[in-house]
């Protein structure tokens, strides 16, 4: 039986954060409300040279070490902080990475659902083209705005990995659980910066697409919540996530222990939302921070997109994939970054583009290998670094 999945895995974020108990105070608020309400410790802030673009472009060329370039045939890149309406980011990234010509790229849009539309679509394809890979990538800057009841929910952070017929990490089983409905708990106009949202309203709906999604993954896989080892949440906020097990092992007549959950959640407390990418650093942040061995052991996962689509699918940890973890260039990512204080965070998040595509230079921050350098004639001008 043939076996699909996931051969490569890597996650990039800004080289900025804030503590959130700095935020707490700057705000008068109790930053037990932060730390223990939302369970988030701190915030991954962009520089005004970092975008959708870097963090993808970055994220993807780790996931891509030891991978030959031109074995990828398809990239799908999933955001929900899109920078045009036409040309999909995933063309700059392409460029940046320098894949081959005949590589099909395309950009995904369905909120925070769509890098798992990125994983089912690449998995179809993957199936049908068992020599051929995929890339893709889940991208995002989550931003509500100063002074907002989702300013300590925000973030940014990009995954990246490679759909293959030899799954170095993970595969996938067929049985999808899925949920579709139209609400407005969150969205964001063509003229707003920023998102609205109705926080125990998109809450309530979470949970909700939960228990459709495991119905109907049950109904198809006939597996019980005691078949899966470990758990991986979509990661709005970690007490989200953690929510969202209690229910699940409530509907099922099961109690549940942190383990089931809890190593996901490690590299998220640390840089906040990243919206379609945070299921998957939740996967890497499982396997990089687990001790005992997973091979072989069942894994359920939901993804969960505001508005609203839902899925419950679940995989198997391959042997061997120890070997194959980035653990060592995500530890050193997350330790080496600069904490800002309130001043530059405010200046971070309030710098904005020229709206009238004149020429515009910026100047040079932390980042990683690629930064955005600057716009001339409408056109956003990227650059790698030496």
């Amino acid at each position: 039986m043939k076996k699909y999945g996931i051969e490569s895995l890597s996650f990039y974020t800004s080289r900025y954060y804030l503590d959130l108990i700095e935020l707490a105070v700057a705000r008068g608020i109790d930053p037990d409300k932060y730390t223990t309400g939302l369970g988030q410790h701190l915030m991954a802030v962009v520089p005004p040279d970092e975008d959708v673009v870097t963090l993808a472009a970055n994220s993807a060329k780790s996931a891509l070490a030891g991978i030959d370039p031109n074995e990828i045939s398809m990239m799908l890149v999933a955001t929900e902080s899109g920078i045009d309406q036409s040309k999909a980011l995933g063309i700059w990234v392409h460029n940046l990475l320098g894949l081959s010509p005949q590589c099909r790229v395309v950009e995904l849009k369905q909120a925070c659902y769509a890098g798992c539309a990125g994983l089912q679509l690449g998995l179809s394809y993957i199936s049908q083209n068992p020599h051929k890979k995929v890339l893709v990538i889940a991208t995002d800057i989550a931003r509500y705005g100063l002074h907002t009841p989702g300013e300590p929910t925000q973030g940014c952070g990009a995954a990246s990995f490679v759909l293959s017929a030899n799954p170095k990490l993970v595969t996938f089983e067929p049985e999808q659980g899925i949920f579709t409905s139209h609400v407005m708990d969150f969205w964001r106009p063509n003229y707003s910066d920023t998102a609205f949202v109705d926080g125990k309203f998109s809450t309530k709906i979470y949970l909700e697409a939960l228990e459709q999604c495991w119905k109907s993954y049950q109904e198809q896989s006939g597996r019980k919540f005691e078949d899966h080892y470990r758990f991986c949440y979509h990661l709005p906020f970690i007490r989200m996530a953690q929510k969202a097990h209690e229910r699940l092992a409530r509907l099922n007549g099961k109690e549940t222990t942190p383990d089931a959950v809890e190593n996901s959640f490690i590299y998220s407390r640390q840089l906040g939302n990243s919206y379609t990418a945070s299921l998957f650093i939740g996967l890497a942040s499982l396997l990089e921070n687990t001790q005992e061995d997973l091979s072989q052991k069942r894994v359920g996962f939901f993804s969960y997109g505001s508005g609203c689509v839902a899925e419950f699918f679940s995989g198997i940890i391959q042997p061997g994939y120890k070997e194959h973890l980035k653990t060592d260039y995500h530890r050193a990512m997350l330790e080496s970054r600069t904490r800002t204080g309130m001043a530059d965070y405010e200046s971070f998040f309030t710098h904005k583009l020229p709206q009238d595509g004149s020429h515009y230079v910026i100047s040079p921050y932390n980042t990683g290998l690629y930064r955005l350098s600057g716009i001339k004639n409408h056109e956003r001008l990227y650059e790698t670094k030496p």
